[in-house]
């Protein structure tokens, strides 16, 4: 991984790794002390309760579709905000969730590593009848 790499393509690179269930490019795009705020229920899960818990095979992505990127650069920081649609296996249940997030990045050990994210939910508007 490289510093000078943008820090979108490494948001890219991080939902491809979920996609794909690449634990090592997981491993390396994520800080130490990473930490999610999940989607569907507001828990807070560290890198290693990721790893392990996609590793079991309990949650599978089928698709994450990233819209409306914008990133904001501070020094060594970098803030990336978008939508995404995902679609995915939680166990034997489907799952489809369109979301907001908020990824945050530093530059360590020569590349930008993830150190929090956070997806809140998106509602669909009703249709007016």
């Amino acid at each position: 991984m490289n510093a000078n790499l943008d820090p979108l393509a490494v948001d890219r690179q991080f939902f491809t790794s979920l996609i794909e269930a690449d634990f090592q490019s997981l491993d390396r795009l994520l800080a130490r002390d990473f930490m999610l705020i999940d989607v569907m229920s507001g828990s807070e899960i560290t890198k290693s309760s990721l790893l392990a818990v996609m590793g079991s095979g309990q949650v599978k992505f089928e698709a994450i579709e990233p819209t409306e990127n914008l990133v904001r650069l501070y020094q060594t920081t970098a803030v990336v905000t978008g939508r995404t649609q995902m679609k995915g296996m939680l166990g034997d249940t489907p799952f489809s969730v369109s979301s907001r997030y908020t990824h945050v990045y530093v530059t360590q050990q020569n590349g930008w590593r993830l150190v929090a994210a956070q997806g809140t939910k998106v509602l669909p508007v009703p249709e007016h009848q």
